[in-house]
Parts: structure tokens; sequence; C-alpha cells
């Protein structure tokens, strides 16, 4: 089984609900098990600033699914719960980012491991250093001291999933 993080975010129709049931969703698809979930986090939008503010939250999972079909299985989920891609930014019932995926790094127009801003974003970060704080990012550092230079975007901690 590969190890992988998986971002979650909305700011539509409920937004925690949201994230509660894509984390459902996420531990239903096969070969797939849920392993660590951070807590529901609040975050100003970044990009495109008149909109609700998101709940974000970070999943690690172990997978039999290689990084393309975890992938397009993240993106079908979104469409299940209704995502509507219409501008960059824009608001959005659920968006699932697969930011790491054991090791693996690729980049290509359909991919790019590890997220390629996933280390810029205390949204990502500071979910991400909750439940996996030694895990690191070639070149860029761990998500612990990734996520403690990020502290200052105003990221506020909610709830637990569970």
């Amino acid at each position: 089984m590969a190890q992988a993080f998986i971002a979650l975010g909305s700011n539509l129709e409920q937004p925690a609900a949201q994230i509660r049931a894509a984390l459902a969703a996420i531990a239903a698809l096969p070969d797939t098990e849920l392993t660590r979930q951070s807590a529901l986090y609040r975050t100003a939008p970044v990009g495109y600033a008149d909109q609700p503010d998101f709940i974000n939250a970070v999943a690690e999972v172990g997978t039999a699914l290689a990084p393309r079909e975890l992938l397009r299985r993240l993106l079908a989920i979104e469409a299940e719960f209704g995502r509507v891609r219409t501008f960059r930014n824009a608001p959005r019932v659920l968006d699932l980012d697969l930011l790491y995926y054991s090791g693996v790094a690729q980049s290509d127009e359909d991919l790019t491991l590890p997220h390629p801003r996933m280390h810029l974003r205390g949204f990502v970060m500071i979910p991400l250093a909750e439940i996996a704080p030694d895990l690191t990012l070639p070149e860029l550092g761990t998500a612990g001291e990734l996520a403690a230079g990020l502290a200052d975007q105003g990221v506020e901690r909610l709830e637990t999933t569970s």
C-alpha cells in the first residue's frame, strides 16, 4: 500500500458537512484505507476574495491505486458532490487535491507530485503538519517546518472531523 495525502476544501452548501461526507467517500474507495484525518480549519479564500471562507482538512490514505487512478477517483468524487469548474479560484462545493504519493515525483499536464504549491499554502500545510509533521518534501523541509513558516496566513482550527 502506498501512502498518499489529500487536501479537502469547501466553501458552499454547508462546507463542514461536505468535508465530512468527502472523507467518507474517500474511505469507501476500492483498495484504499483512510488512515488519518486532520481537524477542520477555516481559511479566507485565496486568489478570488469575493466568496465565503473555506473549510479545509487533509487526509492520509493507504492505497493500492496508482497515482493517476487515485486522482481520477478523487475527481469523480468532486463531480458526485456537484463540483463545477467555472473559473480559477471560484467558490466550490468540494475541492480534492492529491498532494503527495509515497515519494513519487512527476510532472505532466494531468498530475504533478508532490503538489507544486502546497508548501506555500497554510490551509494545506497546517492540517498536513497536524497529522504528518515529519513528512519530508524534498528540497523544502518537513511538513511541520513548512507549516510553522505559514502560521501568519490566518488558518483557524475549528474541530476534529470525527
